[in-house]
């Protein structure tokens, strides 16, 4: 079920982008009955959450390095998925109406469903680092939606710095939830919960919870890194009410609310947390008053009660934490509905500048009244949601003892931020709705549609009802959530709108009336406020970046000669450095007491042509042509090498992999100069060669100490367990696609990702060359020796044979998926060689992205297969079935991971043939032509 609900809007996002041209409706329609979805695998688990239990369900991945697809509801989970799903449906149905018809709206709602699912990834996730997982894509998704009006460069800087920051933060995070797994043992956040004594007496509890708190901080925008959210506000309004309300700046005080039974109740936590939160809730709320934009001042509000709510998580207490829970749930309603009270007004007036769109009460009353219980209720005015977790904070802020005598402190600044809130909402209130009439607004105001009112007064009402009703409305969802952040069990506490007359109440009627004093001193305050110096977040991180460019750039420079001579120096010389260090640190022992094997005639040969082979490709290089055929003369000897050793696996790919090289690099020799540039400087040779003989020498040691080393080898393990626990007696191919499959599906997509890198950078480009000239003839054109096309043609059925042969028997006898897609491949290079790319390409119709695709989904779903039977991803398994006339024939799982890798192989040599070919091809369509010196 937990699966279900976390993988639903992530299937759900295809929808919206596939049905994009079916008009404006299907998309919004789409995205929503997929947040409908959600909402209803999530109501048959209310009835269990409430009971107490917590439900996890795990999925094995990686075991042994702590790595498993683990989820887990309780009533925290609970809480934030409901608004996650509750507030990203009203979204939707908000944005049907906000959102014009000539904006790409598939792609809008895909972003939102994907930004959707990461979010309830984020809170719903048992192992700590498939949170992260979900917590880096919650930025990614955000980058984009933020980004939405690409076309603008504010939309695209405010985008860019919001990624950086948040990004920044979730490598600190990483840090964090690594030191917090070595204290452990464990990446379970269960496991983690539970150690809380452990953890907080720790050496390194400091180090983690600075980490952890980074990542934190940077989501949740607090003091310093507070910036990047009013640039935020770029992205399209319900982007800003999703995103300010219930994902991505919760995440933060989510894992602040997640980790507290683990990390809260020292001193550090209160200093670190509660200073920060206390910072953030009043300078913000102070910063808010002076936002002309309407959008920016509730940017900042938002702010300031993410301060608010860390400070109460930063109280370390049980009655801090329930209060901080509270309030999570007010700010999403009031919040939400602000911003997309603010949207109507943008989206009705064609302005969000308060020093003009002023009297909107006359010409929208129905929207300005439900914006103003919102703006209310963001004030803390009684018989309204917001009042009754700001009198929680206030009470707890009276019986705070972190700061001894100063304790005082705590409630006097809090009773200031409260003016400010207060003040803040009164200049929303009053400059928009009141103080007059419009000014030079480009359209009259008026009511927007219906529909689009629909979610302000859903959540406006449920401001009121938990207002007037907190018991019965928000009482057992406050108590189920609390209490996953409150362990022990839950303090006393009480929803009752009235307490009677005490500290917390005088509290709240001098911030209601400082606010209204301060208000009325506005323009006082404003002549102050334009004298005193600003602080810019945004200066200050264009600057920081532009200098880690500068310094980026003079690396780059200082090591970019525009050739490869000198990426092998710094290469090679790094290399051997490092190991010279290593050698300084912990000398090794380089010979062990193992033999090597005896030395033959034969042996010594090879080694000898070997040699010989690479001096003359050195020696030669400058006669290109030449260099190409000496150096294929050094892969074959290494391939008979391989064969004398008895690794005929190895033997096939390295000769498979020689030819289709050798060709690519002849046709790409075609377009270069025959020879290369002159010789460099005797000092320059002199340089490399002495360069060259120490990474020689050290290579040669480093092999000398692994073959006489008296460790054991881990090829004990393969070899015993190849058939058992593989089914395959050839023990390389069962390695590669069962014991390290999930590193070849790794090489796979390296292997797919520099084809289509190679397809970018030639697509489009056309080389000028001579028909014919010293280096061959065009290969691409229609001029082809009869003899070799002759013999071609017949040979690619039997070549593919040859493919097919070495695919199937690759489990247990020497072949498989690469040696096989080499051999086809080869095979398919031949007939472009012979018959010319047009011949091939009428014969041989390949679309190679969809071929991509196909291996990819092929290896991929071969490991996700293994996890609906319960087994770590990438299992494979095999069974000997008994054909009717009695033959035994054995069926493995990771058949269809080897076709993956097989059509992967063809898919990248042979888009890079084609492309290759297309660079001579003159009729080439939308190629671009240079001249042969390009």
């Amino acid at each position: 079920m937990l699966l279900a609900l976390v993988a639903s809007p992530f299937l759900g996002a295809l929808l919206p982008f596939l049905f994009a041209r079916a008009g404006r409706l299907w998309p919004a329609w789409l995205a929503g009955a997929t947040a409908v979805a959600g909402l209803v695998l999530l109501s048959g688990l209310w009835g269990r959450v409430f009971a107490g239990e917590v439900i996890v369900e795990r999925w094995q991945w990686l075991p042994a390095a702590g790595l498993e697809l683990a989820l887990r509801m309780d009533g925290l989970g609970l809480l934030f998925t409901t608004l996650i799903l509750g507030i990203g449906l009203l979204v939707v149905l908000y944005a049907r109406y906000y959102l014009p018809a000539d904006r790409p709206l598939g792609r809008f709602y895909t972003l939102l469903l994907v930004f959707m699912g990461a979010m309830l990834g984020v809170v719903l996730s048992e192992n700590l680092l498939v949170m992260l997982v979900f917590w880096e894509l919650t930025s990614l998704s955000s980058f984009f939606l933020i980004s939405y009006y690409h076309g603008d460069y504010h939309a695209r800087r405010s985008a860019r710095m919001a990624l950086t920051v948040t990004g920044a933060g979730g490598l600190a995070l990483l840090g964090g939830i690594l030191l917090l797994g070595e204290m452990v043992g464990s990446y379970d956040l269960s496991t983690v919960i539970a150690a809380g004594h452990l953890i907080r007496g720790h050496d390194l509890y400091i180090p983690a919870l600075l980490l952890v708190l980074l990542g934190v901080f940077t989501k949740s925008a607090q003091f310093p890194f507070h910036f990047w959210l009013p640039r935020a506000m770029a992205a399209p309004t319900p982007v800003s009410a999703y995103l300010h309300s219930a994902t991505m700046v919760k995440a933060g005080v989510f894992l602040l609310a997640r980790l507290h039974p683990a990390l809260a109740g020292t001193d550090t936590w209160f200093f670190l947390v509660g200073g920060a939160g206390l910072l953030t809730f009043t300078y913000a709320a102070f910063t808010a008053i002076f936002q002309h934009d309407i959008k920016g001042l509730l940017a900042y509000s938002t702010i300031s009660h993410l301060g608010l709510i860390t400070l109460l998580f930063g109280f370390g207490t049980p009655l801090g934490a329930v209060a901080g829970v509270f309030h999570i749930i007010n700010h999403a309603t009031f919040k939400a509905s602000l911003f997309m009270a603010a949207g109507i007004i943008d989206h009705e007036t064609g302005s969000r500048d308060m020093r003009r769109i002023n009297g909107l009460f006359r010409y929208m009353p129905h929207t300005a009244v439900l914006a103003m219980v919102a703006a209310l209720a963001m004030a803390g005015v009684p018989l309204l949601n917001g009042f009754l977790s700001k009198e929680m904070f206030f009470a707890e802020t009276l019986h705070q003892q972190w700061l001894g005598g100063w304790a005082w402190v705590l409630p006097v600044v809090a009773t200031a931020a409260g003016i400010f809130s207060m003040a803040y909402s009164l200049r929303f209130i009053h400059d928009v709705f009141f103080n007059g009439e419009p000014i030079n607004l480009d359209r009259t105001p008026h009511e927007p549609p219906r529909w689009m009112k629909i979610p302000v007064e859903v959540l406006v009402g449920l401001c009121l009802l938990v207002g007037v009703l907190p018991a019965l409305v928000v009482g057992p969802l406050l108590a189920v959530s609390a209490g996953a952040v409150v362990p022990s069990g839950l303090p006393d506490y009480s929803l009752a709108i009235w307490h009677g007359l005490n500290l917390p109440l005088l509290m709240s009627i001098i911030a209601m009336l400082g606010g209204l004093t301060l208000y009325a001193l506005r323009f006082r305050l404003f002549a102050l406020y334009d004298r005193m110096p600003h602080g810019d977040g945004e200066a200050a991180f264009e600057a920081t970046v532009n200098g880690i460019a500068r310094v980026a750039r003079t690396i780059v420079d200082g090591g970019d000669g525009g050739g490869l001579q000198r990426y092998l120096f710094v290469f090679f010389t790094a290399a051997v450095a490092a190991g010279l260090a290593a050698v300084a640190l912990e000398p090794p022992a380089l010979f062990g007491g193992r033999e090597l094997l005896p030395v033959d005639a034969a042996g010594i040969a090879a080694v000898l042509a070997l040699a010989l082979g690479a001096a003359a490709t050195v020696a030669m290089h400058r006669r290109r042509l030449v260099a190409v055929v000496v150096i294929g003369i050094v892969g074959l000897v290494v391939s008979l090498l391989f064969v004398r050793f008895s690794a005929p696996d190895l033997a096939l790919t390295q000769l498979s992999v020689e030819v289709v090289t050798i060709i690519l690099l002849l046709l790409a020799l075609y377009f270069l100069p025959q020879e290369t540039e002159p010789e460099s400087p005797a000092w320059q040779r002199g340089r490399d060669a002495v360069l060259a003989l120490a990474a020689g020498v050290a290579a040669t040691l480093a092999a000398l100490t692994v073959l006489t080393g008296t460790s054991e080898p881990i090829s004990g393990y393969f070899l015993e367990n190849a058939v058992p626990g593989g089914g395959g007696h050839n023990v390389v191919n069962v390695i590669l696609v069962d014991f390290r499959g999930f590193d070849t599906f790794g090489e796979i997509l390296v292997l797919a990702i520099a084809a289509l890198g190679i397809h970018a950078m030639l697509q489009g480009l056309h080389l000028r060359v001579p028909a014919t000239g010293p280096g061959g003839r065009p290969w691409s054109q229609e001029r082809h020796p009869l003899f070799l096309a002759m013999l071609a043609r017949p040979l690619l059925p039997l070549a593919l044979l040859v493919a097919v042969y070495l695919f199937l028997r690759g489990h247990n006898a020497p072949g498989g998926g690469f040696i096989a897609g080499l051999v086809a491949a080869i095979a398919l290079i031949l007939q472009h060689l012979a018959n010319g790319l047009e011949w091939t390409r009428q014969r041989v119709e390949m679309d190679y992205h969809r071929l991509f695709a196909l291996g990819a989904v092929l290896a991929a779903g071969t490991g996700l297969a293994s996890w609906a039977f319960g087994y770590p991803f990438l299992t494979s398994t095999f069974k000997h079935v008994h054909l009717p006339w009695g033959e035994n024939v054995e069926l493995a799982s990771a058949l269809v991971f080897d076709l993956g890798v097989f059509i992967t192989v063809i898919a990248s040599v042979l888009l890079i043939l084609a492309e290759l070919g297309r660079l001579g091809d003159e009729d080439a369509p939308g190629h671009h032509t240079i001249g042969k010196e390009g």
